[in-house]
């Protein structure tokens, strides 16, 4: 009989092992597609034989094996792995999407590349998702917060426990009467200790806050207003002209080429709009500006990778620098009053620390 799903419970650092995924997955379809290139697409099995194996068999056998490996053994370490594995593999398995979806010679249908690049921002969306519902303290019941500390226990137990997880896993048995909380902060005491990767950690946490100590400076934000306006509104004015002057009729996109404009159109409205709100209301005005971005990167960069194909990583990579920093000027937060804006969670989910 099946488990009912409502029995469910979220694994602790699921929204950064969908990360990882989805990370995964795209640095590896660039790095297929650049190979593939520079090594002129040869194929396995020769080019002259009727024997073709393509690298989509290779990308299930890989997401088998991440499979295999998650239901095969125990720990944390594990799950990284199968989400780096299992992401290698689904990379390999989207990038043929193209041979799938079409009769043309499919590696090369064009719209393939808006198609992969949809595939990855939902997955980074569900990431988002699986991270404010485990950062909502109302969604972690007594019953879920036992369960992340067994987890971490469970995991201790063959690899050791740093201070600080020992620490943060017995903080969230305070206080806690039940029999199973107690016999839990007995095997937490219990476990070895293990010596955290204190160098590398301190050297990761001050490089975010140097980079994060960057982007909230006036300059870097006042910067990334402008270029979010800046580049809607040219690319706007450079549509409409190609659309006037009848340059995109015989475009054989010109589908996308008409999405990328109205994306643009609204990107460029909402900018506008964050700069007519600049002087009245700070706040008001980045949203706008975050808005205005946000519909480029969910939107027009669809269209865009259909039309310019992986030329479009570039622009995408600024895109996400700019929505970072403005991320970061945002000033309201959920639950500070009247703003109704949402708070960006620190950590990736709620529970215990890795």
């Amino acid at each position: 009989m099946a488990a009912d799903p409502r029995a469910w419970t979220p694994a602790a650092h699921a929204a950064t092992h969908v990360d990882l995924f989805a990370l995964a997955g795209i640095a590896t379809v660039l790095v297929t597609r650049a190979f593939l290139a520079q090594a002129g697409y040869p194929k396995l099995g020769g080019d002259g034989g009727s024997l073709h194996i393509a690298h989509m068999l290779w990308g299930g056998l890989l997401m088998a094996a991440a499979v295999l490996l998650t239901v095969c053994l125990l720990g944390p370490a594990v799950r990284r792995a199968g989400a780096l594995v299992g992401g290698v593999g689904f990379g390999l398995f989207i990038d043929e999407i193209g041979k799938q979806v079409t009769d043309e010679p499919g590696y090369f249908y064009q719209p393939a590349a808006g198609l992969i690049y949809v595939s990855f921002a939902l997955l980074l969306v569900l990431a988002r998702l699986v991270r404010r519902r485990a950062a909502d303290p109302a969604r972690l019941t007594a019953e879920r917060r036992t369960a992340h500390v067994a987890d971490l226990a469970l995991a201790g137990v063959t690899r050791g426990l740093t201070a600080r997880q020992r620490r943060s896993a017995l903080a969230l048995l305070a206080d806690s009467e039940r029999d199973v909380d107690q016999a839990l902060a007995a095997l937490l005491s219990a476990v070895p200790e293990r010596a955290p990767a204190e160098r590398r950690r301190a050297l990761a946490a001050g490089t975010v806050r140097a980079l994060r100590r960057l982007a909230r400076t006036r300059l870097a934000t006042a910067l990334a207003v402008g270029c979010v306006v800046t580049e809607a509104m040219l690319l706007t004015c450079w549509l409409l002209a190609d659309l006037a002057g009848g340059r995109l009729s015989g475009d054989p996109q010109v589908g996308a080429s008409v999405g990328i404009l109205l994306s643009a159109a609204a990107s460029a409205a909402l900018g506008v709009a964050g700069l007519l709100w600049l002087r009245r209301d700070r706040a008001t005005a980045l949203r706008l500006c975050w808005l205005a971005l946000l519909t480029d990167v969910l939107v027009g960069q669809v269209f865009k990778f259909t039309v310019n194909q992986f030329a479009a990583v570039t622009e995408l990579a600024v895109d996400l620098a700019l929505l970072w920093v403005l991320s970061l000027a945002l000033p309201a937060r959920r639950g500070a009053p009247g703003t109704g804006w949402p708070r960006a969670p620190h950590g990736s989910s709620a529970g215990v620390s890795g």
